[in-house]
């Protein structure tokens, strides 16, 4: 396939556009996305392509028009809705966990609720405490939903594509940190199927586990512990639920030391999560115990000293695979 350079901002605008082409019954609705192109210029362009009919600006009422999205899907319709910032997601959880997971369950499938929920996680802006979250691991614990964090342009749009396709709700989180990230993105059109992982780099001596922005700082940390002869394979799961727990435990298998990394709080998250996989399927290959790193257990600050200091790096990445490397067998 012919490649060009794309952001990630631009990838995911292109696979909307395919799709809303494709098929009449997607639209877009949300929070400024139609006039003012959305809070971070995702679905720029998109109201003067398709109109206000299918690229609708919303009240700022996340259970109401998550509501009415939840309903648009129940009719046939493809909505995919965007709520700014995750941590407004929480005015949503009705309309979420309780209607759009649960209806196609309580009807025996005679009903389904094909809704995308695109919405932003990281911290690293300074914008404090309420716009900095990432909380998707509470996504990851609700059976009906599907669950995507893209790390790359070319991910991003491959499984844009095919979230706006599946017959369930799916919940894409996007890192406001790496939408000017940019890589190749095939010309012709691709799906990414949901639930399939990539190994973004072959090693041999530590497996790094990482997910969305952490993806791109294993890859920077692999390049540096290179140098001192450290070989790290970097496995992305690009989707939490469902979960490709083969790729992982055939990674953690082979090299026997494994860091899990993510940018949500390390507490009860979606390191523990994949941690406790490899536990109970991959222990007998296990040389050390497994690290986990994700954002510190606190209320992201606002002043930027501090807020760095909540956030997960390459930097801990490499300590990590520094201390595991000196681990006894």
């Amino acid at each position: 396939m012919s490649t060009r350079e794309m952001s990630i901002r631009d990838a995911i605008r292109e696979g909307l556009r395919e799709e809303m082409n494709r098929d009449q019954n997607v639209f877009v609705m949300g929070e400024n996305v139609a006039g003012a192109g959305g809070v971070f210029k995702v679905t720029q362009g998109l109201l003067q392509e398709f109109g206000p009919q299918r690229v609708i600006d919303t009240p700022i009422a996340e259970e109401g028009f998550v509501g009415m999205a939840v309903g648009a899907a129940l009719t046939g319709m493809r909505p995919v809705v965007e709520i700014m910032f995750c941590d407004f997601i929480t005015l949503a959880m009705d309309p979420i966990i309780n209607q759009a997971a649960h209806v196609r369950y309580m009807t025996g499938g005679q009903a389904t609720v094909p809704l995308t929920i695109r919405t932003t996680l990281g911290a690293g802006r300074s914008a404090a405490s309420q716009h900095s979250q990432s909380i998707h691991a509470w996504f990851c614990h609700i059976p009906g939903l599907k669950v995507v964090v893209p790390s790359s342009p070319h991910d991003a749009k491959g499984l844009i594509k095919s979230a706006i396709r599946d017959d369930n709700t799916v919940m894409f989180f996007e890192d406001k940190m790496i939408y000017d990230l940019k890589g190749p993105v095939p010309e012709e059109e691709y799906l990414l199927p949901l639930g399939q992982a990539e190994v973004k780099r072959v090693g041999e001596d530590v497996t790094v586990i990482a997910t969305s922005r952490l993806v791109q700082e294993a890859l920077s940390a692999a390049d540096q512990l290179s140098e001192s002869g450290i070989s790290v394979e970097v496995v992305d799961p690009r989707t939490l639920l469902p979960l490709d727990k083969e790729t992982l435990l055939k990674s953690a298998a082979k090299t026997g030391r494994v860091i899990v990394a993510d940018g949500g709080y390390r507490s009860y998250g979606v390191t523990g999560e994949i941690a406790s996989v490899i536990m109970e399927d991959a222990f007998y290959h296990l040389q050390a115990p497994i690290i986990r790193i994700g954002a510190a257990d606190v209320p992201v600050p606002f002043s930027k000293p501090l807020e760095d200091a909540t956030i997960p790096t390459a930097k801990h990445i490499v300590e990590a695979a520094r201390r595991l490397m000196t681990e006894e067998a």
